[in-house]
């Protein structure tokens, strides 16, 4: 049997349900984006955003790893929102100018993209 990041497809009879596929992971970056430019949310709210995509099955350590991962690359930034009357103080994201430009760079990308998995899924119809 391939290993796991290989052999993901070929999970059969439930064994693999639940889990995500890299083609999923590498569609998180471009995500996280766009719910931060449709406006600034704290990390639980974007995991239940995520989840209404579709890429609920993406651990939430792997979500607040790539938060931090584009803080650092200035794509986003977080602020301490104390104004909570409930709990500790929760992070708030929110999306930079540089984001913006990385979110017009996605955009091309998955365009050209979208036309190679057409290709691939009309190739696939008779599988």
């Amino acid at each position: 049997m391939p290993r796991h990041r290989r052999g993901w497809a070929m999970e059969s009879e439930g064994r693999g349900r639940g889990r995500h596929s890299p083609l999923a992971v590498s569609l998180l970056e471009p995500a996280l984006l766009v719910l931060l430019n449709d406006q600034a949310r704290h990390g639980y709210p974007l995991l239940a955003d995520l989840e209404k995509m579709g890429m609920g099955t993406i651990h939430p350590s792997v979500v607040y790893r790539t938060l931090r991962d584009m803080e650092e690359l200035e794509w986003i930034q977080s602020t301490w929102d104390g104004d909570e009357t409930q709990g500790p103080p929760r992070r708030v994201y929110r999306l930079t100018e540089r984001g913006e430009e990385v979110l017009k760079h996605w955009r091309e990308e998955m365009k050209s993209i979208r036309e190679l998995l057409s290709e691939l899924i009309s190739r696939t119809d008779n599988v």
